[in-house]
């Protein structure tokens, strides 16, 4: 009689251990240069252009369920060529990332000062979570003033304005922009703030792929989780709410939507008020 052996069981300890190991044998076999480039390009590859492909393909996929889904109507939808340039536009502005990211490896590996803590130790839990947070933190803060700066009469017409294309943006459009908004919207306020706490490569590249993926689902057009695009989606469509991702800012500084919207009702109720008074 043949006896059943039931599958081994995988525990989180059997996973942390392998992880490890591995961990440990490719900061044996490669460079930190070399793990630094490749597993950040690894990192964009799969948490921009996964999502991005996702989103782009539920409209090609199934018509009927992007349609309900999508926040704003069919009509203000781009068409399939606008999307094609978008990817082009894209394409160019990552090989713009990666060439920058080799330069700052390159000066790192000459001074030896690595802008990464990069060794075969994993960050313990309570320092993921203190730099994270530091990082969404910092990263709030650079990101909402440099969205401020490029609505500037003198710098919007000029630069943001090609992200702007886009009134109903579609995921790809993250990362749709200026050369110039690449660098200080997009990649800087994403890199500081964990080279400011000189946080572990593993630490960085779990930051980067929580905002590559959030990035592109704000810009996905879809009210998917609890309507996470709907006010980036309002920005894109009325330009001037909603200049933040988490909303802090804007409601510190008044660019929050339904604080503008009270404003104009106060001051449309005056001015009904006067009108009667009159």
């Amino acid at each position: 009689m043949s006896s059943f052996h039931l599958p081994p069981t995988v525990s989180p300890l059997s996973v942390s251990e392998s992880f490890t190991r591995t961990w440990s044998g490719i900061i044996n076999s490669y460079s930190p240069a070399a793990i630094e480039f490749v597993g950040t390009f690894i990192i964009q590859l799969i948490f921009f252009w996964g999502p991005s492909a996702v989103y782009l393909s539920l409209e090609a996929l199934f018509p009927k369920f992007s349609e309900r889904h999508k926040i704003q109507p069919v009509p203000k939808q781009p068409t399939r060529a606008e999307v094609i340039h978008c990817l082009g536009l894209v394409v160019k502005n990552q090989i713009l990332s990666t060439a920058l990211h080799a330069a700052m490896i390159y000066v790192s590996t000459i001074t030896g000062k690595s802008s990464f803590r990069i060794d075969a130790s994993i960050p313990p839990v309570h320092e993921v979570v203190r730099d994270f947070i530091f990082s969404l933190a910092v990263r709030e803060i650079l990101f909402y003033y440099s969205h401020r700066i490029l609505h500037h009469p003198r710098l919007y017409p000029k630069i943001h304005k090609v992200h702007h294309k886009f009134t109903a943006p579609v995921a790809l459009a993250a990362q749709y922009a200026h050369p110039i908004e690449q660098i200080i919207a997009n990649i800087l306020p994403i890199t500081i703030p964990p080279q400011l706490l000189h946080s572990h490569i593993l630490t960085f590249w779990l930051f980067m792929a929580y905002e590559l993926v959030e990035t592109t689902t704000v810009h996905s057009g879809y009210d998917f989780f609890h309507n996470a695009a709907k006010k980036h989606d309002l920005h894109h469509e009325k330009f001037l709410i909603y200049f933040g991702a988490l909303g802090v800012l804007d409601w510190l500084h008044g660019t929050d939507g339904s604080k503008m919207a009270a404003k104009r009702k106060a001051k449309t109720d005056a001015v009904s008020k006067e009108g009667k008074t009159e």
